[in-house]
Formats: structure tokens, C-alpha cells, sequence
């Protein structure tokens, strides 16, 4: 049975080409071959076609073997390349073989071109699968490098704008495709949105919304799965001539982004010349849209997690506001004064340096500081005359109401401080504890100062309210007894810098 072969022969002579071919055929080869004596015609027959192997005569006028095997070897041909010769000296034929070529063969011995020509196609079968598997390996090991990027920004970052830059980055790049772009499911309106794109010339390609089950990625979307358009140049549709004229795409896919079941948008491909990929390349599609959802998963639970909490947060202040006017309302001679303390609280905690995660909890805290009140009796709490000793014992443990009230709910606990102790004294002489000092708690040192200045600020049944500088004077003195003298002296340097423009009641 005669074996096909393609043969390039770079050879000055017509009679020395067909003895070659003839050897060949005697060895059960059918060749089809091409003959070129200069650099010009061997690259012209290179481009023009694939080819078993090069058969060369060592020395011609015009050409050479070595200038042959350079030509090929430049262009990273790998092919049998055999030298044939009238007269070629052992040390030449040694300098070609390391030079590159794979044999050398005397002309008065063509006997030997068969067995050259089995061996070099059988080693150049084999150096190719080699090279196929090293490029398959180091393909694989680039994806796997991509998937590891793209799961370290979905680790790393929240933010699905980051994620989604990374991951069409990684698309166009291990895929070899011109674009790519991600469009994200609007649930409620059904259209698909677009979310991020790479490669694009225009950003109304990209950026265009689809309903679901119209066009390409509406289609992927309903029928859940890989939409592959290899060329749209046959397609006549508003968005094929758009994409057509705008970008020059000819290739189109586009696979649905399935998380938990659940369709989270398209991931799209392009590219401006036909495709033809193979089923490694549409996995790989398939694994890096699995990415793509993953991340938008993580980025919608996310956002629905912040927003959860910000509602609760939220409603949780809404509740401890209602419960501070509730307050308010019942002990009428104090109505507003919740809302002052805490306010200008909050700015003195800030200037002794307080964080802003305590910061909530003292907010909490002043909103609550006398929620105590509640197991006060209306015959004490809103008595219009000055308080005998038994009842103001009874008024006294409100501190110990409060404690007891909100100390068992988490979120309050740490917001206990100033309900439990803001009427405890810098010299120990407060209630409910006796505290003393930095025994005291920091935010209930601070909140005592303006809790005493608004209080002596405000009228009352039993006396009018006092002037400011009455005020200013009294909270001077209680320096080191009732108050602790730095937070004293933060809160009037912060009334000399708002020159009366500090909440007053």
C-alpha cells in the first residue's frame, strides 16, 4: 500500500529530484513533492502548504542546506529535515546534524532515504504529541493559575465591580477571544443589564439591556444554556448589523450564570474572527461563567446581608427613640431633654476621643438613660412638690431598674453604662454603686455633665431654670466631686468654641 507524503525538495536539479522520488516510491511511498532551489520559493512553499518532510542537497548555486534549515528553523517549523548529497565530508555532515538537521544521506546510497524518512516522520509524531501535551499541561496550569485569581478576588473584595474587571480580564485572556462582557438578571423587570465589559470599541454594544428569551442572551437565560454563534456574518438582525458595524464580531457565545440553581445573568464572548473551539475551551467557558455567578452570588447575598442589617439597625434605634419620647411624654417636665443630652453627648465623646464604634452604644445608652423611670410610680415620678427622703430612695433605683431591664438584650448590654451609672459621683457620693473615680465609666462621666446641664437649664415645677453662666459655674465647682474634672473642662472649652450655639433647651 502506497503511504501519502508531502515532500519539499530543495534541489538545483531536475534529474537528482526524481532519483529521490523514485527511492521513495520503491519504498512504498507515494510523494507528492515540490522542487526549490532559492530561499524565495522554499518560503513561498512553506506558506502555501503543509509538508512531511525537506529533502536537501547540501550545495546548489543559488541555495544551501544550512540556509535551508535556518529558513525553517526561524519560522519554528519542526519537520524532518534530511540532507542529501553527491560529496559531503564527515566533519560537514557532523556540523549539520548539530546544526539541526536529522540525517544525512549519500546520493549513491537513496537506499537509505526510506528507512531516514520512517524514523524522522515516526520522531517528529512523537516530538509533536510532546509538544501538544506540554502546551495542554501549561494551558491547564494558566487556567487553574485564572481560576485561583479570580477566587482570591472573590475572596478579597465585596465589591462585584473589582471581581467582575478580574474575571473578564481572565476570559479574554485564557480564552484568546477580542471581548467579553457580563450582564446581570434584573429580576423584577426580567432584562438583562450590562454589569461590566472588556475589549469593546463602543460602549453601547456592551451596555445594551435584553429581555429575557430575546436575543442571544435571552435565549441562554430561558433555555439555560450556551448560546454558540461561530459567525454571524449570515444573521440579519438589529443587533448582529449593530455588532457587525460597531466591533467587527463574527463569533458570539453566551452561557446563563446559575447560582444554587438560580439564572444571575450572561456571561458573553467575542471575537472578530471565526471560532471553532473545542470541547477543553467551551469546559473552560462553562467553569469561568460558574466563577462569574459564584461571585455574584457572594456580592447579592452580601448587599441583601447590609441591607437586613442596616433595616435593623434602623428599626432598632426607631424602637429606643419611641421608648426615650414614650419617656418624655410621661414625665412631662422633661419633654425634649432625651433628645439634647444625647445629641451634645455624642460631641463631647467625640472630642475625648471616643470611636465611633462606642459612639453607637453611647447614643443608645443616652436615648435609655432613664428608662428606669418606667418602674418609678406616677406618685413619685410626676410629683410637682420636692421629694421627701422615703421617696426619693424610691427614685434612686431607677439606675437599678434600667440595669436589670436591658442588661438581658445583647444588642443593649454594652449600652447599659450610662442608664446603670450616670448618676454615680466623682467623689463616691452617687448612686446606686458608690463608684469613684475612673471606677466610674467613661461614657457615664461624660453623659452626667450634660445630663446636670440641661437639667439645670430647664424649668421646673419646684424652680425656674438657671442662666448659663450660673450653669457654667455650678458644673466648674462639681469638678473633682460631682464630675471628673477632665470631662469638665472639655465640655467648657466646648461651650466657649459654639458660643452659645450648643443645644439648649
Amino acid at each position: 500500500m502506497n503511504v501519502p507524503l508531502q515532500v519539499l525538495l530543495v534541489e538545483d536539479s531536475e534529474d537528482d529530484a526524481l532519483l529521490i522520488v523514485r527511492a521513495l516510491q520503491r519504498g512504498d511511498y507515494a510523494p507528492q513533492f515540490e522542487r526549490v532551489d532559492t530561499a524565495r520559493a522554499m518560503s513561498a512553499a512553506l506558506e502555501r502548504q503543509p509538508w512531511d518532510a525537506i529533502i536537501a542537497d547540501y550545495s546548489m548555486p543559488q541555495f544551501s542546506a544550512p540556509a535551508a534549515l535556518t529558513l525553517m528553523k526561524e519560522r519554528g517549523i519542526d519537520l524532518p529535515f534530511i540532507i542529501v548529497s553527491g560529496s559531503i565530508g564527515e566533519d560537514i555532515a557532523v556540523a549539520s546534524m548539530k546544526a539541526g538537521a536529522h540525517d544525512y544521506i549519500m546520493k549513491d546510497n537513496l537506499a537509505r532515504l526510506v528507512v531516514a524518512i520512517e524514523r524522522e516522520i515516526r520522531e517528529a509524531q512523537v516530538r509533536q504529541a510532546r509538544r501538544f501535551a506540554e502546551a495542554q499541561t501549561r494551558r491547564q496550569l494558566e487556567r487553574l493559575s485564572a481560576l485561583r485569581a479570580i477566587d482570591l478576588a472573590i475572596s478579597a473584595s465585596l465589591d462585584l465591580r473589582v471581581t467582575l474587571d478580574i474575571l473578564l480580564a481572565q476570559v479574554t485572556t485564557q480564552l484568546g477571544i477580542d471581548a467579553a462582557s457580563v450582564l446581570l438578571l434584573n429580576p423584577h423587570t426580567q432584562t438583562l443589564e450590562g454589569a461590566s465589559a472588556r475589549g469593546f470599541r463602543s460602549s453601547g454594544a456592551a451596555r445594551s439591556a435584553v429581555r429575557v428569551g430575546e436575543g442571544f442572551a435571552g435565549r441562554a437565560v430561558l433555555e439555560r444554556r450556551t448560546v454558540a454563534v461561530p459567525n454571524l456574518l449570515p444573521l440579519d438582525t438589529a443587533v448582529t448589523r449593530m455588532w457587525l458595524r460597531d466591533e467587527n464580531f463574527v463569533a458570539y457565545y453566551g452561557t446563563p450564570l446559575i447560582a444554587k440553581g438560580v439564572v444571575k445573568g450572561v456571561l458573553e464572548v467575542f471575537h472578530r474572527t471565526a471560532l471553532e473551539p473545542d470541547k477543553d475551551w467551551l469546559n473552560f467557558l462553562e467553569m469561568l461563567a460558574g466563577q462569574a455567578a459564584i461571585a455574584i452570588d457572594n456580592a447579592t447575598l452580601f448587599e441583601s446581608l447590609q441591607r437586613s442589617n442596616a433595616e435593623l439597625a434602623l428599626a432598632y434605634d426607631t424602637t429606643l427613640e419611641g421608648w426615650s419620647r414614650a419617656l418624655d411624654l410621661r414625665d412631662q417636665e422633661t419633654e425634649g431633654h432625651t433628645q439634647r443630652v444625647t445629641a451634645l453627648t455624642l460631641r463631647l465623646a467625640q472630642i475625648v476621643g471616643i470611636g465611633e464604634p462606642e459612639l453607637l452604644h453611647i447614643r443608645r445608652g443616652a436615648l435609655l438613660h432613664d428608662i428606669g423611670k418606667m418602674g418609678i410610680p406616677d406618685s413619685v415620678l410626676l410629683k410637682p412638690a420636692q421629694l421627701t427622703p422615703g421617696e426619693w430612695e424610691i427614685m434612686r433605683r431607677h439606675p437599678v431598674y434600667a440595669y436589670e431591664l436591658l442588661a438581658p438584650i445583647t444588642y443593649l448590654r454594652q449600652a447599659v453604662e450610662i442608664p446603670y451609672n450616670h448618676h454615680e459621683k466623682w467623689d463616691g457620693s452617687g448612686y446606686p454603686r458608690g463608684l469613684k473615680g475612673e471606677q466610674i465609666p467613661l461614657a457615664a462621666r461624660i453623659f452626667a455633665v450634660v445630663d446636670v446641664w440641661d437639667a439645670l437649664r430647664s424649668d421646673r415645677p419646684y424652680r425656674a431654670a438657671w442662666r448659663e453662666e450660673k450653669v457654667r459655674e455650678y458644673i466648674r465647682a462639681q469638678a473633682g466631686l460631682h464630675f471628673d474634672p477632665r470631662i469638665v473642662q472639655a465640655f467648657l472649652d466646648l461651650l466657649d468654641q459654639n458660643e452659645g450655639a450648643v443645644i439648649h433647651p
